[in-house]
């Protein structure tokens, strides 16, 4: 009956082991699958023109997405400068100030927001902003990115800190600093690899969304001047050119998905790399 049993536990644990293994390979192989699909269908049309040029008209081959690529790193600096440090100040008053039924509400609605659609963003950002301004901008889809940001900035900074040992701050206190003084001094900077991890892996998040971008900032052929008019931007150009029936703008909607899953990609790694370097620092 033992023998039976153990046996039978062995074949189970055989079974499962391997079919997590299969799972994991096909998880792997979509996600290469995808990257070399983005390779052989975009890598032809990124050269030097796609990074300096703006879109051709219709019919004329050739051009690039410059404009887009600007208007994109000026809408994620906006919602780095809105996002950022509202997240980082709730994380902070989660893991060191609040009680625990104002942490639970807080922690609450950092998840409904985090979970919202961000089409509804867009709208709420539209509603706020574009409405009253009269016009579409690039301050628009920054603050519409930067909300996005915020739940994401406000967990992820509230975890980081809460794994500093509490043995740091006891010593500080200890030593006859102040509170403040100990989180200022003390407690951000042990977390401070893993809070530019945070801001670096929400920052990769926000890059493509499309649809609250299609609200606020629409979109433009040209260069946008200044921060309160329509600007391009890659998610935006991305939609607008594959749905279009021009092969050319297809070719160019491909080469501008691959930069952008490039520019997300390289955002993950260097937030792994922080990790890893925090670990052993």
């Amino acid at each position: 009956m033992v023998l039976s049993r153990n046996r039978r536990r062995r074949i189970v644990s055989v079974v499962m082991l391997g079919l997590t293994a299969v799972f994991t390979v096909i998880s792997v192989s979509i996600l290469f699958f995808v990257l070399a699909y983005l390779v052989v269908k975009g890598g032809r049309s990124v050269n030097l023109a796609f990074f300096t040029e703006l879109p051709r008209p219709v019919g004329e081959s050739g051009g690039g997405m410059a404009n887009a690529l600007v208007g994109s790193a000026k809408m994620l600096g906006i919602a780095a400068l809105t996002g950022l440090p509202v997240g980082l100040l709730a994380g902070l008053y989660l893991s060191e100030f609040a009680g625990r039924g104002t942490a639970a509400a807080v922690r609450f609605g950092a998840d409904i927001l985090n979970g919202m659609p961000s089409i509804v963003i867009g709208i709420f950002v539209y509603t706020l902003v574009v409405l009253p301004m009269k016009q579409f901008s690039t301050l628009a889809g920054g603050l519409a990115l930067g909300v996005i940001m915020i739940p994401i900035m406000t967990r992820s900074t509230e975890e980081f800190l809460r794994a500093v040992p509490a043995s740091l701050r006891e010593a500080s206190l200890a030593l006859g600093a102040s509170r403040t003084v100990t989180i200022v001094r003390v407690v951000v900077p042990a977390a401070a690899r893993g809070i530019v991890t945070a801001a670096m892996l929400g920052l990769a998040r926000v890059s493509g969304e499309t649809a609250p971008l299609l609200f606020t900032s629409l979109s433009n052929a040209f260069w946008s001047q200044g921060l309160l008019h329509p600007s391009a931007s890659l998610p935006v150009m991305i939609y607008n050119y594959a749905i279009s029936p021009y092969d050319d703008w297809h070719r160019q909607a491909w080469a501008a998905g691959l930069v952008l899953l490039a520019l997300v990609l390289a955002s993950n790694l260097g937030a792994r790399w922080l990790l890893v370097a925090r670990r052993h620092a």
